[in-house]
């Protein structure tokens, strides 16, 4: 059996994190060594490398489907110039149905448009189901047996977030504003009461309301615990 010296062992880890196009998990990085390395020792190889990127403009992340490399937000706004595509807008509706979802999971579309006011539009849905940021984790035991959402581990790692712990807090905002700071919406649009994209009126129910949305306890989002 080959026997491995540390820093050998963080070299080959580093160089398998930085060809991956995907989080790894630290059941895969094992891989690497045969099984050798414990759970632990990898988590310790990874502390070290993380230690050794601090200060540089590529860190060391953990997010919900594993770990990953990525540039720094500080640094990440000069990089966008040598790309200058503009990311893709998203409608207030949008927007917050998102939040929505991700602040009260997991819900049913009902619960979404008692709390915006209006009907959500089944194209916002499949807009959020088709960027993989949110998807169907059970039903809720009542007439209709509707759909319950919750966020995705994509949403997590498109975010750069571990668990939904790290969910920015509200602190007065509205929830589609401190969720999303990096995506645009688009302009509001008038639209009357009627319009499913419409925007709820400011005596509506408001997202920091937690008794809004009813959140049975045996329908948990698997999105909260980070792949091992």
């Amino acid at each position: 059996m080959e026997v491995l010296n540390p820093q050998d062992a963080q070299n080959i880890l580093e160089a398998a994190l930085m060809c991956a196009d995907q989080p790894m998990t630290v059941r895969e990085m094992r891989q690497l060594f045969d099984d050798t390395l414990s759970a632990d020792g990898i988590l310790a190889l990874l502390a070290d490398i993380g230690g050794r990127w601090e200060g540089r403009g590529i860190e060391l992340r953990q997010v919900a489907n594993g770990w990953r490399f990525q540039t720094r937000a500080d640094v990440q706004a000069h990089l966008d110039r040598l790309n200058p595509e503009k990311p893709p807008k998203y409608s207030r509706a949008t927007l917050e149905t998102l939040a929505i979802i991700a602040y009260k999971q997991p819900v049913t579309r009902g619960d979404i448009e008692d709390i915006r006011g209006v009907t959500v539009s089944s194209n916002i849905v499949k807009q959020l189901e088709d960027r993989g940021w949110v998807e169907v984790i059970g039903h809720r035991d009542v007439p209709g047996r509707p759909g319950l959402y919750a966020t995705t581990r994509q949403f997590l790692d498109d975010l750069g977030l571990a668990s939904l712990s790290q969910l920015p807090t509200l602190d007065g905002l509205p929830a589609s504003q401190a969720l999303l700071p990096g995506l645009e919406a688009e302009e509001p649009v008038l639209a009357s009461a009627n319009d499913a994209d419409a925007e709820p009126s400011e005596d509506q129910a408001s997202l920091l309301d937690e008794s809004a949305v009813p959140s049975p306890h045996h329908h948990e989002p698997y999105t909260d615990n980070p792949a091992p």
